[in-house]
């Protein structure tokens, strides 16, 4: 393929551009989680229903994704794209004008759209790069892309106390624009083998399904993400109400997750392509379970301080940078004529399995039980994944 030239729209998107396209997507998910307790209040609902804007918003952007892949299959990637991010502008002015939570949880719902960031960033690179190579790039784009949700949480908190929960939104709502600007630029077409029919996508379907390595791919993503989902469900309880945490200090603790998020995606970035996709997933695996083990002993050593608990679980970030991308590139690599397909059926599977750890991570939690229900969570989740990789290895052997 032609090398990209920056905003130059007859060629494959330059890498800054999938990084900030990216980057929004994942701030959408995660700016204003520091305001679900002020935006429990205003509504006038209890805190369990508010946190649907996150756990509801995962499960959408999982049937979206089962919807994008095979689109841009058969439309190409730079028309869904353009697409999903005018609807995100749309939704976002939608929750920011609310006036009841019924009308927020629609443009919520609705605002899931720019999930095309994640699911054709991935396509994207796989349609210009191969395997080892695109598990390299896409390390690359997700570091990248943390930059930004890394100080998301803060700058929301920060919103929050300074200017009320809205203008998290009114923020994400110009970040649209500017996104919508740019990939209309700079975003290349780079689906040159477009399919005959939507519906031959689906029938596809059983072909990857049937596939155990698309599964142990899918399975690994799925679980390694997990551990974080749940982390994401159950945080926001943890600091405000067990640590009595203000909305910008919880936004603080987040920023260690993606410091580690991070640090993980540069070194996939820098070593996938050399030390190989199946060892990558193993690594960050043990990485992430390392990380929510010093949680529990410190915790049993009676450590009572938040950062006990948020400082330790940054290892969760830095084993997921590590896992994800290897995962990502081998999921889309098992047939790669449906590289938007397997993205999105798999990238569902990951954040649909996301969305139901949040919900089971938000819903043990008490005041009286602490942080032990969410750890114990997250611990099972991460040996599941070791699990999962471990199955991903003996079929490489098989082939």
């Amino acid at each position: 393929m032609k090398n990209s030239r920056f905003l130059d729209r007859t060629t494959p998107p330059h890498i800054i551009t999938l990084v900030v396209i990216a980057g929004v997507a994942a701030l959408c998910m995660n700016l204003f989680l520091p305001s679900l307790s002020a935006m429990a209040l205003y509504f006038e609902i209890d805190y369990a229903v508010m946190q649907f804007a996150v756990s509801g918003y995962l499960a959408a952007t999982a049937l979206l994704q089962l919807v994008i892949g095979p689109l841009s299959d058969l439309f190409g990637r730079r028309p869904v794209m353009l697409a999903s991010i005018a609807i995100m502008i749309a939704a976002t002015l939608v929750c920011m004008l609310a006036s009841d939570i019924t009308v927020f949880m629609i443009g919520r719902v609705a605002q899931a759209a720019v999930v095309s960031g994640f699911v054709l960033a991935r396509a994207i690179v796989r349609d210009m790069v191969p395997m080892e190579q695109a598990a390299s790039m896409i390390g690359y784009v997700t570091m990248g892309m943390s930059v930004v949700p890394m100080v998301g949480p803060t700058v929301g908190g920060l919103l929050n106390d300074f200017s009320g929960w809205q203008s998290s939104f009114a923020l994400l709502a110009l970040l649209g624009a500017g996104i919508l600007v740019l990939a209309w630029f700079d975003l290349g077409e780079t689906n040159h083998n477009k399919s005959a029919s939507f519906s031959q996508q689906f029938h596809a379907w059983p072909e990857l399904l049937r596939s155990p390595l698309f599964w142990g791919y899918a399975l690994t993503s799925t679980f390694s993400s997990g551990m974080f989902f749940s982390f994401l469900g159950g945080a926001p309880f943890v600091g405000s109400v067990l640590y009595g945490l203000t909305p910008a200090m919880l936004g603080l603790q987040f920023f260690f997750m993606a410091s580690g998020y991070m640090l993980g995606n540069f070194v996939s970035g820098r070593y996938a392509s050399q030390i190989g996709i199946n060892r990558m997933m193993l690594s960050g695996n043990v990485i992430g379970i390392a990380g929510i083990v010093a949680a529990i002993l410190l915790i049993t050593g009676g450590a009572e301080s938040a950062y006990a608990f948020f400082v330790p679980l940054a290892l969760i970030g830095v084993g997921n940078g590590v896992t994800l991308p290897s995962a990502n590139a081998g999921m889309v690599s098992v047939q790669p004529h449906l590289a938007g397909s397997a993205s999105g059926l798999g990238g569902a599977m990951t954040i649909g399995g996301g969305a139901a750890l949040s919900v089971l991570a938000s819903s043990v939690l008490s005041r009286e039980d602490g942080t032990w229900p969410l750890l114990l969570v997250m611990l099972a989740t991460g040996l599941v994944a070791l699990l999962t990789t471990y199955v991903v290895r003996l079929q490489e052997k098989r082939q």
